[in-house]
């Protein structure tokens, strides 16, 4: 265990507060695990959190403090400096409200701030509802793309990852993660913003953090597009005309590639410990995968920023907001991810 000197200092953002971020918040502050292996503090609303801890039964007291390097780390108080206004508070729960899309896009920019200030050594976000925030009149397809602008980095140089560490499987040793090529967009639009370019840019970033992440080189598996891999032309040439390329490419820069493979089967034989990282093409190509296998201990990566953050794997579930039904396993995961990344 780290000694308390040694453990960062992470920022948890609270996200919309219509949703399930108040609560898995809490939640997961009562978990020894997230104090031995950083010193928490919240962003967003102290008054949010104490109607959360009344929602999940929990004793813990809410501490407002003015700047994150007072906060200490006791599973009994949480440390939360305001930020926002207090409109956050008339939101309405499990629903989309520009309200909570402006206090989660508050939350998020001043921890952003800090970040870069090297105020703190990352950043854990609970999840924005991304129409409230377009209410909000924030125009950003998610935390991703709103946190690269903050962070001065462009589209082309900052990707998503999902992680799976070594406790969700019977198989592996080490932590599975898998990026994707194109992000928030339709799908009519993948094929248009795919190159060989935007493929070897996230494989090599993938590279480098699951090589932090598992202290060894990843061997790296890369998505077909089409159903077999295009099987030789006859359901698509996006494979032979883009994919393989950029795997060739990759390959002669030094790049463990393979591919392009089916990913129905792909995704099995990474399960099985054969590849430890994925390229998938687009966002449901890896979500759907990764969710399946370990939902609640995935957590979301943001590859190619100057500041570490990491998040849950899911989004607001206003069906389960405001009831004490959220489950709070993917936020532990998440905390432990960033101070892991943090220290290295």
């Amino acid at each position: 265990m780290p000694t308390p000197d040694s453990r960062p200092l992470l920022a948890i953002t609270m996200g919309d507060p219509t949703g399930v971020g108040p609560e898995v918040i809490v939640a997961a502050w009562s978990e020894p695990r997230v104090h031995a292996a950083c010193r928490p503090v919240v962003y967003g609303h102290p008054e949010l959190l104490r109607r959360a801890a009344m929602v999940i039964g929990s004793t813990a007291q809410v501490v407002e403090i003015a700047r994150p390097e007072d906060a200490a780390s006791t599973p009994d108080v949480i440390y939360c400096v305001r930020t926002g206004s207090d409109d956050a508070l008339a939101a309405t729960p499990r629903q989309i409200d520009a309200r909570g899309g402006q206090a989660a896009y508050d939350a998020l920019v001043a921890a952003a701030q800090a970040a870069l200030a090297r105020r703190i050594g990352g950043i854990v976000t609970a999840p924005l509802n991304k129409a409230a925030l377009w209410q909000a009149g924030h125009h950003y397809p998610g935390h991703t793309e709103l946190l690269a602008e903050l962070c001065g980095v462009a589209e082309a140089e900052e990707a998503m990852m999902l992680y799976l560490g070594p406790a969700a499987f019977e198989h592996r040793s080490r932590g599975l993660g898998v990026v994707h090529v194109t992000l928030h967009t339709s799908l009519r639009s993948v094929f248009d913003r795919l190159s060989p370019e935007a493929i070897l840019a996230k494989a090599r970033l993938i590279d480098v953090l699951m090589t932090r992440l598992n202290g060894v080189r990843p061997k790296i598996a890369v998505c077909a597009l089409n159903p077999h891999a295009g099987e030789e032309g006859l359901f698509g040439d996006e494979e032979q005309r883009i994919i393989a390329p950029a795997v060739a490419q990759g390959i002669a820069e030094g790049l463990p590639l393979v591919g392009p493979l089916p990913t129905d089967t792909l995704m099995v034989r990474a399960r099985d410990g054969e590849f430890d990282a994925i390229v998938a093409m687009y966002h449901d190509q890896g979500h759907i995968a990764f969710k399946l296998l370990g939902m609640h201990y995935a957590v979301n990566i943001t590859l190619g920023l100057p500041i570490v953050r990491t998040s849950v794997a899911h989004g607001t579930a206003f069906d389960l907001a405001w009831q004490g039904k959220s489950d709070h396993r993917s936020m532990i995961e998440a905390i432990e991810v960033a101070a892991r990344l943090a220290g290295t």
